[in-house]
């Protein structure tokens, strides 16, 4: 059986603090309680050292997301946050210009935390 990719909030919890509180900020309420329970799928892997986007569900690559689809922009203190939605489940979290993520090493390493660029397949 394969394993499920790990939540967002267990490798990067301070990303998806920020997010709860943008998206309420923004009125996103369903979308604050449902960000908590996105998955790292993978990175975004268009190589741009600005670049830390995160992918939380499969999507064939050049593909649009087609019906259902909307983005959420976010307003950050640093660069850029945007969500994409289909269907009222996030599938994507750009992260653009932003300093290196915060890092928590998974539970089999250890609880303690480090400090580490974003390093995903791609």
């Amino acid at each position: 059986m394969e394993q499920e990719p790990p939540l967002v909030r267990e490798v990067h919890p301070e990303l998806i603090d920020e997010l709860v509180a943008l998206l309420e900020a923004e009125g996103e309420r369903e979308l604050a309680v449902c960000v908590r329970d996105v998955r790292l799928v993978g990175g975004c892997g268009c190589g741009d050292d600005f670049c830390q986007s995160i992918r939380t569900a499969e999507h064939p690559d050049g593909q649009p997301y087609g019906p259902g689809h909307r983005c959420v922009p976010l307003l950050p203190s640093s660069g850029d946050l945007i969500l994409d939605v289909v269907h009222g489940r996030i599938v994507y979290i750009e992260i653009l210009g932003r300093p290196p993520l915060r890092r928590r090493e998974q539970p089999e390493q250890g609880p303690s935390e480090v400090v580490q660029q974003l390093d995903l397949p791609a």
